[in-house]
């Protein structure tokens, strides 16, 4: 038994496990810990000053975020970059190389009245004639309804028919055009490879059936005849058609009826005469053509009378007017009411007699 003056014997405190560290040992911030921190105390100094803070973000933290965000930033820009370029693979409507335009390929038949060209008032003439019923200008080229081809979509499809009708307007009613002033709206509905072979045929026409005039527009000798009435009657249709897989073809034929007059002398309304042209033109688009409002004319076959077989038709059309003849020929009767292609002949043919306006 112990005594008075001396505590009981008690066992000392068992040291924490661990080797006699503390129990907040799990808590204790290393030197690295306090580095990677977003914020930093500033100094007793520092808080003395005024407005001061108690902390201040530190800058390596900053750095190392604004370096993530610049990465995603990267990794976003070429995800887009690579989407696009997938789409633009799997797009049907991508855009090929460009391909040069063949050049133009024309037939001009000269059809020879079998009497007398019959002359009146242009009104009576239109009355009395297969184009009586005919619209008059651009509101007799109809364009039929678009629809998207296996390469093309609905509106590059009305894009190349709305070229089409253009070209049509500007070569074959333009009055600037007829009457030989001026070239300019055929010209700049063209593509351009094919330009310069038409700058050749209006500089130095050719009956060879690359260079003459008649194959690109119409127009009259401005010497000889002059319109009696400037409402050209128009009837005819448009088609079209994918040709491979990037190109788009649109077959014009139409039938163009012009009251003329003689160009020299007194103008008098029943001295007026119907000259008929009957073309089928064959154009075809690429998709710069769609983009930049212009067209390949590949083909044209022009019929055109009344008119004398001998008549150089390769610069102008040289019309025989009111009372005029010309001599009979042997050929087979061609009709330029008629639709499709002429019947194979030289230049010239035998104008159908119901063609010409009635007494």
């Amino acid at each position: 038994m112990a005594g008075r003056g001396q505590p009981p014997e008690v066992p000392p405190p068992e040291e924490p496990s661990g080797g006699g560290e503390d129990e907040y040992r799990s808590i204790v911030f290393d030197e690295a810990f306090i580095r990677a921190a977003r914020l930093q105390e500033f100094s007793a100094r520092e808080r003395m000053g005024e407005h001061a803070q108690a902390v201040r973000p530190r800058p390596g933290r900053a750095r190392r975020t604004g370096a993530r965000q610049a990465l995603l930033l990267v990794l976003l820009v070429l995800l887009a970059f690579g989407t696009a370029v997938y789409l633009g693979v799997r797009n049907p409507y991508q855009v090929p190389l460009a391909q040069p335009a063949e050049p133009l390929r024309s037939t001009v038949v000269r059809l020879v009245p079998e009497g007398p060209v019959p002359g009146g008032p242009a009104a009576g003439l239109f009355a009395h004639s297969p184009a009586a019923g005919y619209p008059a200008g651009a509101a007799g080229i109809i364009l039929p309804p678009a629809a998207p081809t296996t390469g093309f979509s609905e509106d590059q499809v009305r894009a190349a028919l709305g070229i089409a009708k253009d070209y049509l307007v500007a070569s074959s009613l333009d009055p600037a055009v007829l009457g030989g002033r001026t070239v300019a709206p055929a010209r700049q509905l063209l593509d351009p490879d094919q330009q310069q072979q038409f700058d050749q045929s209006t500089g130095a026409s050719k009956d060879d059936g690359r260079h003459a005039v008649s194959g690109w527009l119409v127009r009259f000798d401005p010497h000889r005849a002059v319109l009696a009435d400037p409402a050209v009657r128009v009837q005819g249709t448009l088609h079209y058609a994918q040709v491979g897989s990037d190109q788009l073809e649109v077959t014009s034929d139409h039938t163009f009826t012009y009251a003329l007059r003689p160009a020299a002398g007194k103008a008098t309304a029943d001295r007026a005469s119907l000259y008929t042209v009957h073309r089928e033109l064959r154009f075809r688009f690429d998709r710069q053509d769609l983009q930049t409002h212009r067209a390949a004319l590949l083909t044209s076959t022009v019929e055109a009378g009344p008119q004398s077989c001998d008549t150089d038709t390769s610069g102008t059309l040289r019309p025989l007017l009111a009372g005029e003849r010309a001599d009979r020929t042997h050929l087979a009767v061609t009709d330029p009411y008629a639709t499709g292609l002429p019947a194979p002949s030289a230049l010239c043919g035998v104008l159908a007699p119901k063609s010409q306006p009635s007494p």
